[in-house]
């Protein structure tokens, strides 16, 4: 079936909507002189702005998350652990902080140039399964952030798979107590060996 980019209306809306609604959804970079990479998105997490407290906008707008408060549909993209690059999809109304961190999917195109990209793997569902190994296998880093989904160089596309009826919920993974750790705001593809290893503070 023929892909079709997704509507700035579709990122308009409360994080926690749109997350569980971009998984199966394709993502595909497109980098001068490189041939596209594209993943199925597994795996996503939601982050509410000002209402929560493991958002990097809870304590309000700086030059590092300024992409964070829109518009919506474009890519927020940040550095951590002083070594890698995470990707999240910007939500809410202009000026509302909202944002859905990509942690995990399944490779489709350019499997052979993810594969360059990350030559110390042995496994395929190692390629993107995680929001560093995701970001690394499709070439995207800082420069990237700011970038416009709905018509820029990353997009994002409804290629007529549909979500999961019933997805994996579980609480988000990393976080310390007391940043949103109740908050069962983390959805997967259930069974998808894409999904990352990384272990929810919670129980699914």
């Amino acid at each position: 079936m023929r892909r079709r980019r997704l509507p700035r209306t579709f990122y308009a809306r409360d994080p926690r909507r749109v997350a569980p609604e971009l998984l199966n959804k394709v993502l595909v970079h497109t980098a001068p002189g490189l041939e596209p990479v594209a993943v199925r998105l597994v795996e996503v997490e939601a982050y509410c702005g000002s209402r929560d407290p493991a958002s990097h906008a809870f304590r309000g707008q700086t030059p590092r998350n300024a992409t964070m408060f829109g518009p919506p549909g474009f890519l927020y993209v940040y550095f951590t652990y002083g070594m890698h690059w995470c990707a999240n999809v910007v939500c809410e109304t202009d000026g509302v902080a909202g944002a859905v961190l990509l942690r995990g999917g399944q490779p489709l195109e350019g499997v052979d140039l993810m594969w360059a990209r990350r030559p110390k793997i042995s496994r395929a569902r190692d390629l993107a399964s995680g929001p560093a190994r995701l970001t690394q296998a499709l070439g995207v880093t800082g420069v990237d952030d700011g970038t416009d989904l709905v018509g820029g160089h990353v997009r994002l596309y409804d290629d007529g798979t549909a979500p999961p009826t019933r997805p994996g919920r579980s609480t988000r993974i990393g976080l310390r107590v007391g940043e949103g750790d109740r908050d069962r705001w983390r959805w997967f593809v259930r069974d998808n060996p894409n999904v990352s290893p990384g272990r929810p503070t919670g129980g699914r």
